[in-house]
């Protein structure tokens, strides 16, 4: 087993590598390292965050729009004011790093991707907005992309950080004395935290549009 953190900090950086496959690299590191804390965040990153998981701001309470389903014309904005869209209008993303990537490539810049409720919700926001149609929130493009770009930006700052200790190059294994020189970075919180409040000055690139033909025949990867 090998790993290389050079390799890995310009892989984030390059627009046509997917996360999905880039994270697997990722843990296989932080295992080397000893970065237990990081490699269980990026575990739960790759494969989804359970009902019960907490999670991180980034994922949590994500803003999005009320839309009905009307008879006439399919779905459409729900007749709420601003008030009750900042309130009722927002819902947690647990699914993994690759469905959340799926969705990306399969929406449309300025569009976005309408997430049914389960029927306790539905009925829930029905009751509260005093609407009698079918709900669901519809979440935009951007926002999933902001998300993805925070987690590639937080793997992109922790692997730099990693370099500039002394460990860049490839490793079949590391010493105790690099092991303990990282300890410190063995903190996702930190590296995602720095991620949120510097996104738009990383270099991490933003997911690219899937093409018409992926988009048909649901070959977006």
């Amino acid at each position: 087993m090998s790993a290389s953190v050079d390799h890995l900090h310009e892989r984030v950086l390059d627009a046509g590598e997917p996360l999905a496959d880039i994270m697997p690299s990722a843990i296989t590191l932080a295992v080397m390292l000893r970065h237990r804390s990081m490699a269980a965040w990026l575990r739960s990153e790759l494969e989804g965050y359970g009902q019960a998981t907490e999670l991180p701001p980034y994922r949590h309470d994500v803003q999005g729009h009320i839309v009905a389903r009307s008879p006439q014309y399919g779905w459409i904005p729900a007749p709420i004011d601003k008030h009750q869209l900042k309130q009722l209008g927002h819902l947690d993303l647990r699914d993994g790093v690759a469905s959340l990537e799926r969705t990306c490539l399969s929406c449309r810049k300025g569009n976005g991707h309408r997430i049914s409720l389960p029927p306790e919700r539905l009925l829930e926001l029905q009751q509260k907005v005093n609407l009698s149609a079918e709900l669901a929130i519809n979440i935009s493009r951007s926002t999933y992309c902001e998300v993805l770009r925070t987690i590639r930006g937080s793997i992109f700052l922790w692997a730099q950080a990693v370099i500039e200790a002394g460990l860049g190059g490839d490793h079949n294994a590391f010493s105790k004395e690099e092991k303990e020189a990282v300890a410190g970075l063995d903190n996702p919180i930190r590296f995602w935290r720095e991620a949120m409040a510097s996104l738009d000055r990383l270099p991490v690139p933003d997911i690219r549009e899937a093409g018409f033909l992926e988009r048909m025949f649901g070959r977006a990867s």
